[in-house]
């Protein structure tokens, strides 16, 4: 059997978007809006994305090449206070190996006519499969697309 680890990391990212907190807020909240940013760019075929935006509900998104594992994201959302916060644990699993568990708070801070959103993200990462850093950038990532998704709608 390898030898199990766990790499425990916390980040935080911050964007600041020339749209309402109501505009950056329904990007993440709504099945439609969201499914337009929130990809993976290597894998952009989804196989599943499923999202019951409650509290207690649960958000699935799956897909990866046709001939490779899935990549999977299974998220709870734990506290939503809409246009200000949404808190959410997750874990993510490459075909059926557990990479990672994490805890994720999004915070919208109005800021001029625009919002401040503050990413905090405090991650354990298991046995090697994924590391913080290679989170973070992709997180980033798709930060910088609900961006594009978001000067696009206005």
């Amino acid at each position: 059997m390898a030898e199990r680890s766990v790499v425990h990391s916390t980040f935080v990212l911050e964007r600041l978007y020339s749209v309402a907190p109501a505009k950056v807020y329904f990007a993440l909240s709504d099945p439609a809006a969201k499914r337009r940013w929130f990809a993976d760019p290597d894998n952009p075929m989804t196989h599943r994305h499923e999202m019951d935006f409650r509290v207690g509900g649960q958000e699935v998104n799956a897909g990866g090449p046709k001939d490779g594992p899935i990549h999977t994201y299974t998220a709870t959302y734990q506290d939503i206070v809409p246009n200000q916060r949404i808190v959410y644990s997750y874990d993510m699993l490459f075909g059926d190996v557990r990479i990672s568990v994490s805890l994720a708070t999004i915070e919208l801070r109005p800021e001029g006519t625009g919002t401040r959103l503050v990413l905090t993200e405090q991650g354990a990462f298991l046995d090697g499969h994924d590391t913080p850093s290679s989170r973070e950038h992709g997180t980033g990532f798709l930060l910088d697309a609900l961006g594009k998704a978001l000067a696009t709608d206005t």
